[in-house]
């Protein structure tokens, strides 16, 4: 499980790299994150299928499962962060361009190091305010009565 949680970093991997590598594999990055979102929705239906498996309610509860998986990994681990390192890696690299004179190569790889290295940065306060999105919006007023069936994090 911890190499599929890794693999739900790469759009912002590919963020960090957009000024250097063709703009195909930055999608390509997006398409990795979004199968690991999807395979983490799965697996996370599985666990409440086989949990809640002789309860009348079974499939609602699945339901919810796949779907709050859902919202919350593609907003923690694809939209947020990827629009997050994308802006951090835009602004280095306008800044770099206007107060320095690195040669182009070195700025882009000075915009691609600060990129990666704030991706360990922006993590857990991302995924605390995805959880405290939810928590005020999707699961107050649409979650099921029950238990608490998932709730996200990273190191699931």
């Amino acid at each position: 499980m911890f190499v599929l949680y890794l693999i739900g970093y790469a759009n912002e991997v590919g963020e960090a790299f957009r000024s250097m590598i063709n703009v195909n594999f930055v999608r390509l990055s997006y398409g990795i994150a979004i199968g690991y979102v999807i395979s983490d929705a799965w697996y996370k239906g599985l666990q409440a299928a086989e949990k809640y498996a002789h309860e009348d309610s079974v499939k609602k509860k699945v339901t919810w499962s796949v779907c709050d998986t859902l919202i919350w990994q593609g907003l923690a681990s694809v939209a947020i962060p990827g629009f997050t390192i994308n802006r951090i890696c835009f602004f280095t690299g306008v800044f770099l361009k206007k107060a320095s004179k690195l040669p182009g190569s070195t700025r882009k790889w000075t915009t691609t190091i600060v990129g990666l290295s704030c991706i360990p940065l922006i993590i857990k306060p991302i995924d605390r305010s995805v959880d405290f999105f939810m928590e005020n919006t999707f699961r107050k007023y649409f979650e099921p009565k029950l238990e608490k069936v998932v709730h996200h994090d990273r190191n699931d």
